[in-house]
């Protein structure tokens, strides 16, 4: 079995259409996803998630341009997208990332991972709890207990969430949590407005042309430049139950 990151993406965000492709740089958001994806030790497998509705083709486009393996599911349905994914590329674990976080870090990726495999656990991640920024999440969650999520939940936003069935029955999953070393939950580092990319956009114009740039060489940006956290701190992040 192979640890595998899958990046759920689709073209139809409501609040921001098409970000996924959206330019940061110089190239696309979903490329600067999956590049810093890549880069995790401890991930055998990068592949896209999308959806089956026309509207992602030119996302597929993409990925095939970036030599990406894609698979194409259910477009409400995304736990079920993540299970049939897992199947096909025979996942186990599965590392869930999320299209909008151009800034994730592969070394927190790394550290999820590893707190999984150290713990007995069906769940591991960095948001049971959040100490890190909005925009580095990692989930790695047991293909079994994504199967077992679809089997019993049945509350739609649950299966558009994919991992809240998991996360909210701590006496049906054993849960792990990773903790950042101090609490930086106050910045918002992922892409769901205007606002949002014009801020990631402005953290990668700094570091230009490097692009391996950690999640702590942001905050220390940020400690020498508040002004930039500015630019989106006015952005309200919808609860899951929102959708």
């Amino acid at each position: 079995m192979r640890t595998v990151a899958i990046v759920q993406a689709h073209m139809g965000s409501t609040r921001l259409p098409g970000k996924v492709l959206a330019d940061i740089d110089g190239r696309t958001m979903i490329s600067r996803v999956v590049e810093r994806a890549r880069r995790a030790r401890r991930v055998d497998e990068v592949v896209v998630a999308a959806t089956t509705n026309p509207s992602d083709a030119p996302l597929i486009e993409e990925c095939a341009r970036l030599r990406l393996p894609t698979f194409r599911g259910s477009e409400q349905d995304v736990l079920d997208r993540y299970v049939r994914c897992a199947r096909e590329r025979d996942a186990d674990p599965v590392v869930r990332i999320t299209s909008d976080c151009p800034l994730l870090d592969p070394g927190i990726v790394d550290r999820v991972v590893d707190a999984f495999h150290a713990s007995p656990c069906d769940y591991a991640s960095n948001v049971l709890e959040r100490t890190f920024p909005q925009g580095l999440d990692v989930e790695v969650v047991s293909r079994l207990a994504l199967e077992r999520a679809a089997l019993e939940t049945r509350e739609a936003w649950q299966r558009v969430h994919v991992t809240p069935y998991i996360s909210r029955h701590p006496d049906r999953f054993r849960l792990v949590g990773v903790r950042a070393e101090a609490d930086y939950s106050r910045f918002r580092w992922t892409v769901d407005t205007e606002d949002d990319l014009a801020f990631v956009r402005e953290i990668y114009a700094r570091f230009r042309p490097r692009t391996d740039f950690g999640w702590t060489e942001v905050l220390a940006l940020l400690a020498r430049e508040p002004k930039l956290v500015e630019i989106n701190r006015h952005v309200r992040q919808k609860s899951a139950e929102e959708g």
